[in-house]
């Protein structure tokens, strides 16, 4: 990372709500939540959310949630890094971050959505998963008919130790 400026890992405070969102529609890839989505995220659900601060700016984020039925389990509702920073590794080292906080709160599993043709996002779960020591595995979840617009199927990826069954 020679040359590269120093990623500071931090908690969302609202004043990053647009920025999130700016990060979000800029992908190409995500499907944009509301701006309004956003602020609530970096409002509410903090706890379970990161971003990447890169030069005193946002330079990438992850927003998820405990489920209510499996408070154990945590999901991942997006990750995006700015194109300005990514292939630096910092999608893992966010969810990294995130869930080192959350294992000590009792979360054992990360799930998360992944459309089959989604390299980059199947490439940083597995990557996750290698470099923690834990199982990933993959079923069908949404199929196409499930959406009202012609969205790609998405697999549920879920990340936990080989004891934990999903």
């Amino acid at each position: 990372m020679h040359g590269e400026s120093a990623a500071l890992l931090r908690t969302p405070v609202l004043d990053d709500g647009a920025r999130l969102w700016r990060i979000a529609a800029n992908s190409g890839v995500l499907d944009t939540n509301s701006s309004y989505a956003y602020l609530l995220w970096c409002r509410d659900f903090a706890a379970t959310s990161a971003v990447v601060e890169i030069d005193g700016e946002v330079g990438g984020f992850v927003i998820g949630y405990l489920r209510p039925q499996q408070p154990g389990t945590f999901f991942v509702w997006q990750v995006a890094v700015d194109r300005a920073h990514r292939g630096r590794g910092l999608g893992v080292a966010m969810l990294g971050f995130l869930l080192d906080g959350l294992i000590e709160q009792g979360v054992s599993a990360l799930e998360t959505t992944v459309s089959p043709d989604n390299t980059a996002s199947i490439a940083m779960f597995s990557a996750l998963a290698r470099r923690r020591g834990s199982l990933l595995t993959r079923r069908p979840l949404f199929d196409p008919g499930h959406f009202p617009d012609g969205h790609e199927p998405e697999h549920l990826f879920r990340i936990a130790p080989d004891q934990e069954v999903g």
